[in-house]
């Protein structure tokens, strides 16, 4: 099963230098049910997509509570055994919580299929939205348009030897 890990530059290189994800539990988004029941597709790619833009947004709340970090969304696609990521039972269609799995485990870096991660060109919209998230979930509609700016920015994929090169 994959499972997209949100992170930061700052939590990729721990990652790294650890050489695995964690500690758990570990946070993380995937295909499931309730993500397709929202999405309306069959399609699995565009699933996996939807996925990975979920976990690109919580990345970007880990960019606002981390005001230190390069701003930068970072996300780690990872492979995992069937059953390793759980649901909660509750989780319904709420739009926060969609495709939201949970890890009991740190999951070995070697387990990672790729590295997703914000061009330079993206910190300026990931650095205002990042701003923007607090009155943005407040409902301030200017707010979340700054938000919704860096959605308008797709995260470059990376191969995992390239880490090193990324941190």
């Amino acid at each position: 099963m994959r499972v997209y890990v949100p992170l930061t530059l700052p939590g990729l290189a721990e990652a790294h230098r650890t050489g695995q994800l964690g500690p758990a539990p570990l946070h993380a988004f995937a295909v499931t049910p309730a993500l397709r029941e929202w999405y309306l597709s069959d399609d699995v790619e565009e699933l996996e997509y939807a996925a990975l833009g979920r976990a690109a947004e919580a990345s970007l709340r880990m960019l606002a509570g981390d005001p230190d970090a390069a701003r930068r969304r970072v996300v780690v696609a990872v492979d995992v055994p069937e059953g390793a990521a759980t649901t909660d039972p509750d989780q319904g269609l709420e739009q926060s919580t969609l495709g939201r799995v949970r890890l009991a485990s740190a999951v070995p870096l070697a387990k990672a299929a790729a590295v997703h991660l914000d061009s330079g060109d993206a910190e300026a919209d990931v650095a205002a939205a990042a701003a923007a998230l607090g009155a943005a979930d407040q409902g301030d509609d200017d707010a979340q348009f700054t938000v919704d700016g860096a959605e308008d920015h797709d995260l470059m994929w990376f191969g995992v030897q390239e880490i090193a090169g990324l941190i």
